[in-house]
């Protein structure tokens, strides 16, 4: 499990550490991508094959919108391993698009986490008043 948000450098080559509890998660390597947010999302390599192998239909059985959705996200998609330090290479088209550079925050969500941009991931944050309405609405759609 992913929980807490931590900060750390990005070194000149893009390489960024993890932090030690999240390491102990990651067996053999993360996919990131790029999902909704104006941020980098990391899957542990099994968690992204059992969410990867419930996708919709390929091709043209699928609506233009989902072959948008997932030219979008895979195209995006990179598999990359953590050094001996404890850091993984991020790619750099993904920083850029992100805004990323000598710096990101990384903020954990269960079962994977994301890589922001600090300034964006601080824009981003909600109140605990603005989660319990958010919260009530979902519970209501139930």
């Amino acid at each position: 499990m992913f929980v807490g948000e931590y900060e750390y450098r990005v070194d000149n080559k893009g390489r960024l550490p993890l932090p030690p509890k999240f390491r102990k998660d990651i067996d053999d390597g993360l996919v990131l991508t790029m999902v909704a947010d104006n941020c980098i999302t990391a899957y542990t390599r099994d968690d992204w094959s059992k969410m990867t192998a419930n996708q919709a239909p390929t091709g043209f059985l699928m609506s233009d919108k989902e072959r948008k959705v997932n030219r979008f996200i895979f195209s995006n998609a990179n598999e990359v391993t953590i050094d001996n330090q404890g850091r993984i290479s991020l790619p750099s088209a993904l920083r850029e698009r992100c805004g990323i550079s000598d710096s990101a925050a990384i903020a954990g969500v269960n079962n994977y986490f994301e890589i922001w941009n600090p300034a964006h991931l601080k824009k981003e944050r909600i109140s605990s008043d603005d989660a319990r309405q958010i919260m009530d609405f979902l519970e209501e759609r139930k």
